[in-house]
């Protein structure tokens, strides 16, 4: 059987690994958050003339605000366990 492209691409990808996988994901969930952070404001400018659309957009603001800074507290645990 041989391999495709794809699988022998991507075969190795994965195998090295500078922290664990948890931590990995919760550095990557925080870089989300704080990217749909950064465009909120952009995203209610945009809303202008739409209070509802403006609403959503302050929603979302908050809840992102509250997602990174529960993602930054752990962090900052993981960080004083040696984690990183």
């Amino acid at each position: 059987m041989t391999s495709t492209t794809a699988e022998r691409q991507y075969a190795h990808v994965g195998k090295t690994s500078g922290i664990q996988d948890h931590d990995h994901d919760l550095i990557h969930f925080l870089s989300a958050r704080l990217d749909t952070l950064w465009r909120c404001d952009q995203c209610i400018a945009n809303a202008d003339g739409d209070a509802a659309l403006q609403g959503f957009w302050r929603d979302i603001k908050k809840q992102e605000v509250a997602n990174v800074n529960r993602a930054r507290e752990l962090v900052k645990e993981h960080v004083k366990k040696n984690c990183f």
